[in-house]
């Protein structure tokens, strides 16, 4: 009889799944809390994989011999409880797909960055003319494209979600951007289960694989030595020492492993010091993968950028607008303010993952000339901010945060929508969220 395989969500991943269970000829069921996207029933429909919607039927669920889990689920979901109870395995697409490919794998995580240098990699290997498929948080499914694709490289962007339930999947080589405190309110906010989570990145790798990370980072200098790391170190930072592989030294970046070069700082296309060292890390895993010295050089000048990571919108009477949505805990909205140049008016708030503002309270005081707080519960907001001394407004939509900075901002001043926080209380995505900022800033 075939293997039963019920997948829980039926977003991205959760359909991707599905297609891959079903052509590789197990008894497929899925099933989702909320309601299929159109797109994704189509897809399900058209392999005759059999769905629910609105609800979880315990008596389709709890014959499974495995769960494949979205990662947006949390893992004390009810359901998810009684799958544990009855001791069915539960894993993620990421696992379920990686079982099915002898692609390498070049796998990114990090609290930030990791989307930007995800995207950068996978520029240089298409430049490169590599067979590369883009995989994880952005781009189609993992599992999807192990069904519908035959790629030699996936480049995948990893949440602490995704490797939560994550157990033999092989990262050949694991990008570890930085570890700040996020997703708190589902480690039981204990931030060494956040850091242990992020770690399984490098779990089950082996001598011929490599590990990059950033070793100016406190907790992941901190952690290193706990994890019994079987790949090949390569360190990156911001200045030559311990063994770092990439640095900057005299405004240029030097790459010394494994083939040595190094190009001018003011050739890469994406400014500020956080970017530095995304394209340290990008330049890192291509050269790993064995490509030209020339073609990373190019990439890294031409990459066009990441819509809602630090985006120019338009300037409006003197005014910069600056959409950096994807900003959904406090350590992005840090880089962001640390890489204004201009007195700016910060438009934050939304759903509260367990923030601590301490973080940008300097930057703040050094660079804000306003504060506009978009949420249904600003309270701890105006608690942590009331005695900055800046003017603050609070609003409900994104027209009135828009309206509101446009009366707030002056002539030579920045807007910068980085809200600290997720966007599920007033906006269906952080990407809806930055859109319709996008949309009013346009019809100013």
């Amino acid at each position: 009889m075939a293997k039963r395989i019920v997948i829980l969500g039926a977003g991205e991943s959760g359909a991707g799944a599905a297609v891959l269970a079903k052509k590789l000829g197990f008894e497929t069921f899925v099933s989702d809390m909320s309601l299929i996207k159109d797109k994704y029933k189509f897809m399900l429909n058209e392999r005759g994989i059999e769905w629910e919607e609105g609800k979880h039927t315990e008596d389709l669920i709890l014959n499974a011999d495995e769960v494949i889990k979205s990662p947006g689920i949390p893992n004390d979901a009810p359901i998810l409880l009684k799958i544990k109870n009855k001791d069915i395995p539960v894993i993620s697409e990421i696992e379920f797909a990686g079982r099915y490919t002898k692609a390498k794998m070049i796998c990114i995580t990090g609290s930030n960055g990791k989307t930007t240098t995800t995207s950068l990699i996978y520029h240089i290997f298409k430049k490169a003319g590599l067979n590369v498929g883009l995989a994880g948080n952005i781009g189609n499914s993992l599992a999807f494209q192990v069904a519908e694709c035959n790629y030699d490289y996936y480049v995948i962007e990893l949440s602490s979600f995704q490797l939560d339930n994550m157990y033999d999947f092989h990262a050949n080589i694991a990008v570890l951007m930085n570890i700040t405190p996020d997703h708190l309110d589902r480690y039981e906010y204990k931030m060494q289960n956040y850091v242990d989570a992020k770690f399984r990145i490098i779990q089950n790798q082996t001598e011929n694989d490599a590990f990059i990370f950033w070793n100016d980072d406190p907790i992941i200098q901190r952690e290193l030595h706990k994890y019994g790391i079987h790949g090949h170190y390569y360190p990156f930072a911001e200045e030559k020492k311990n063994g770092t592989v990439a640095y900057l030294e005299e405004r240029k970046i030097f790459f010394t492993e494994p083939i040595a070069f190094n190009m001018e700082q003011e050739e890469l296309a994406l400014t500020g010091k956080h970017n530095l060292f995304n394209s340290m890390a990008a330049g890192l895993s291509a050269n790993l993968a064995g490509i030209k010295k020339e073609c990373i050089r190019e990439a890294l000048n031409d990459f066009k950028g990441v819509e809602h990571r630090l985006e120019k919108v338009a300037r409006v009477k003197g005014v910069e607008y600056i959409n950096d949505s994807k900003a959904t805990n406090v350590n992005s909205c840090w880089y962001a303010l640390q890489s204004m140049t201009t007195k700016t008016v910060l438009i934050l708030g939304g759903k509260d993952k367990g923030n601590d503002y301490n973080e940008i309270s300097g930057l703040v005081k050094e660079k804000c000339s306003g504060l506009i707080f978009m949420g249904l519960h600003n309270e701890k907001l105006h608690d942590f901010f009331r005695n900055f001394g800046l003017p603050i407004v609070d609003v409900k939509s994104m027209k009135d945060a828009v309206d509101a900075a446009y009366n707030m901002a002056k002539d030579g001043e920045t807007v910068l929508l980085s809200p600290c926080c997720a966007s599920f209380d007033l906006f269906k995505s952080y990407e809806d969220r930055g859109d319709q900022f996008k949309e009013c800033v346009k019809n100013l």
